[in-house]
């Protein structure tokens, strides 16, 4: 018989979710869940629409990151269509997501995970937040804001529209861009490398006084998953899949992503909503893969611009020959692909091809089943789509991110408690729920759309014994 720590909801993330800690006989914390505890349903409710209609719906899963979805979504239609995207057009669609890039990891940085470590983790959790981060740093609080500005004007200037642009589509993009656009976002670039610049000093100030969560934050061996150019260079929007291990060898290299199934497994929880992928070959528990900016920057061979690579040299020092394992250094890594990006979107800028005139290829329903990949800011997003000869969905499977992450999670929060609750205690202490909390931030979990709560965070944490009898609540509205 096991006894169990709840904690209900977890905030500061994008949806909601609990989280429960399962104790053994000893007291000893013998396993964690992170639990989704709201449905969208889209992989069903998709079926019957048409193909055309799919990257506008499918955009409207989140409000934080559409762009993803859109683009993915449009590539399964690429796919389905058997066309060659317009050199324009794939351009403009990587232009797009490199604003996505820089307006997520912006966000997540500076107003959602930053309030823990800057403020301290024992600061009050009404003040622990982007508010009391403005009141204490201002600065950095508005430079972090208009960073996250930066990359939503990108989207807007080339989709019309902030949230949720219905802009890429099967074949190619809508609209094109003009000189003008593209000289107004060169002349925002120098503003964003400077607030990169500064987050990246803070960041690497925090580690020198975080021995402590970087090892215990999600500190242990997996495998790495993301796209890679033909060269292993740092793609997030074209290339092939990586698999790589903790030792730094790459386990499975230039993979078509049409060919994900072969590699992938999903299994779900009756307690969860989020899927919980693995690498099929090594089942559940040895198969835990992680995805997004710590795995790509694992997975890849370099990012193949200058700034960029001479982080990217001193992040690799963390993982003392092999790969970097803790998640703590999530942050660095998302700080790092901010760079990556504002130097691609500054080679873009200066890009005759993007002024090009094609930006769409025409076709009808040549494949009956096409599979879209991109990665969003939190890690690989997959769509794969099954249509009948009209162009009508029949299936659909979405492996967003946050399940690519969702074993790792589980590891995640199971080791933080490990370090922070006494074996045999029923104490519940304040700092484990701010540390588990901070343990899933590190992946930046995006569960649905845009819920951000600020402000105290309402948990409640209840042990419980063996018996069913509840031996201590911590509540807290």
């Amino acid at each position: 018989m096991t006894r169990r720590i709840l904690i209900d909801p977890v905030t500061r993330i994008e949806g909601h979710a609990k989280i429960s800690l399962r104790l053994d006989e000893d007291g000893h914390v013998a396993d964690a869940e992170f639990h989704v505890t709201e449905f969208r349903g889209f992989e069903k409710f998709c079926e019957g629409r048409t193909l055309a209609e799919m990257p506008g719906i499918t955009a409207r899963i989140c409000g934080i990151c559409p762009v993803s979805h859109l683009l993915a979504s449009a590539k399964a239609g690429d796919a389905i269509l058997a066309v060659r995207v317009p050199t324009a057009a794939d351009k403009l669609r990587r232009l797009m997501n490199l604003g996505q890039i820089v307006q997520s990891h912006a966000l997540s940085f500076f107003h959602l995970s930053s309030p823990d470590f800057l403020l301290g983790w024992d600061t009050p959790p009404a003040q622990r937040n982007v508010f009391g981060l403005a009141a204490q740093k201002p600065e950095l609080a508005r430079a972090g804001i208009r960073l996250r500005q930066f990359g939503q004007e990108i989207i807007e200037l080339l989709g019309g529209k902030k949230i949720h642009p219905g802009w890429a589509v099967p074949g190619g993009v809508r609209s094109g861009v003009d000189r003008a656009t593209l000289d107004k976002i060169k002349a925002w670039l120098p503003e964003a490398f400077a607030t990169t610049n500064l987050g990246i000093g803070l960041f690497k100030h925090v580690l020198e006084t975080h021995g402590r969560e970087i090892e215990t934050y999600g500190d242990f061996p997996s495998m790495f998953m993301g796209l890679v150019g033909p060269r292993g260079e740092w793609e997030h929007h074209g290339g092939k899949l990586r698999f790589t291990d903790s030792a730094g060898q790459i386990v499975q290299d230039q993979i078509d992503p049409k060919t994900y199934a072969s590699l992938i497994a999903e299994q779900v929880q009756t307690s969860s909503y989020l899927k919980s992928p693995y690498y099929r070959a090594l089942g559940p528990q040895a198969g835990l893969y992680r995805v997004g900016p710590l795995a790509r920057l694992n997975v890849c061979t370099t990012i193949g611009t200058p700034k960029a690579d001479a982080e990217l040299a001193n992040f690799r020092s963390f993982g003392r020959g092999g790969a970097v394992t803790s998640s703590f250094l999530y942050h660095y890594a998302r700080l790092i692909e901010i760079l990556a990006a504002l130097e691609r979107i500054a080679l873009y800028c200066d890009d005759e091809d993007l002024l090009r005139d094609h930006i769409r290829s025409d076709a009808g329903i040549n494949h009956l089943h096409g599979v879209g990949v991109s990665e969003a800011p939190r890690g690989t997003l997959i769509h794969d789509y099954t249509v009948d000869e009209n162009g009508l969905l029949t299936k659909v499977n979405l492996i967003i991110a946050t399940g690519h992450n969702n074993l790792a999670m589980n590891r995640t929060v199971a080791q933080i408690a490990r370090a922070w609750i006494k074996p045999g205690s029923t104490e519940i202490p304040e700092p484990l729920l701010n540390r588990v909390e901070h343990g899933i931030r590190c992946y930046d979990p995006c569960l649905s759309c845009s819920t951000h709560a600020v402000g105290k965070m309402p948990l409640l944490v209840q042990l419980v014994s063996p018996t069913g009898a509840i031996l201590n609540t911590v509540a807290r509205d």
